[in-house]
């Protein structure tokens, strides 16, 4: 059991309150391990708001540097940090709103040979990769090891998410068996994102990740929640574990990790519903 000190009660004063976080809560959120897949657009509010939250360990992953064309959505990252390492940099930004956390920081790009080593051990992952065949990695690394996970995806002006509670609820490829060709769906630099999307959806990936670490509330399983910012719609796509599923139906042909071809491109709107 934490001893908290009188700082801590106050910086988290707001989360005691809860009735359904309480001291117990936060207790399980300073000892929880949450790693975030990427720095960008959805990965900075979502460090942001888990360094705040007070959750103990935060890993976060990105082999890029800051440009200046980030800085219109990635929050963490300042015009005095381009050129400096994108996980350096949000580090710095989780250190100073919250000391009492720990941040470990991947200069790497996450591939089929890096990501068990990287990603086990941790209690939650949050993906906010910018590209198909990373977040198709994320997802079948989580289902082998029983990793709970959010997806999220963004372009234009929407957005979408969905968690994967690996053995229990629906996986990405059950609703997503692999990855779009090539350039077959334009990414953000193509296309362009409103700023404030990355904020709405990234907050939304980090809410979920604070409810499965407090056990408040009902997760976005069995589900993928969309929408449009220009109507500010929000539509909730049901979703079943498929049996035919690659990866974790019942006669799976996905048995290994591999690397798909890399393609940047976010969001795709055709799950398999059920």
């Amino acid at each position: 059991m934490i001893d908290f000190t009188e700082e801590q009660l106050e910086r988290y004063s707001r989360h005691i309150l809860l009735d359904d976080v309480g001291v117990d809560g936060q207790e399980k959120l300073l000892q929880a391990k949450v790693l975030i897949v990427g720095a960008g657009g959805l990965g900075c509010p979502a460090a942001l708001y888990l360094a705040a939250a007070g959750v103990g360990t935060i890993g976060i992953i990105d082999s890029d540097i800051v440009e200046i064309s980030n800085l219109q959505r990635q929050i963490a990252h300042f015009t005095k940090d381009i050129n400096v390492s994108k996980v350096d940099s949000a580090a710095e930004k989780m250190q100073a709103i919250n000391p009492d956390i720990t941040v470990k920081t991947y200069k790497d790009y996450l591939c089929a040979e890096n990501i068990t080593k990287i990603i086990e051990g941790y209690d939650f992952v949050l993906d906010g990769t910018d590209n198909f065949p990373t977040k198709f990695l994320v997802n079948d690394a989580c289902v082998f090891l029983g990793i709970p996970f959010s997806h999220g995806g963004i372009l234009r002006f929407n957005g979408q998410t969905m968690t994967v509670i690996p053995g229990q609820t629906a996986c990405y490829r059950c609703s997503f068996r692999t990855p779009p060709p090539p350039d077959a769906v334009p990414s953000c630099a193509q296309a362009g994102v409103l700023g404030a999307i990355a904020g709405m959806l990234g907050t939304i990936q980090a809410a979920e990740a604070l409810k499965y670490i407090t056990g408040v509330g009902e997760l976005l399983t069995n589900g993928l929640l969309t929408f449009d910012a220009r109507t500010m719609a929000f539509r909730k796509i049901n979703l079943k574990r498929q049996v035919k599923c690659p990866l974790c139906g019942d006669n799976p042909s996905i048995t290994r990790l591999v690397d798909a071809e890399q393609s940047v491109c976010e969001l795709k709107t055709d799950p398999v519903a059920a």
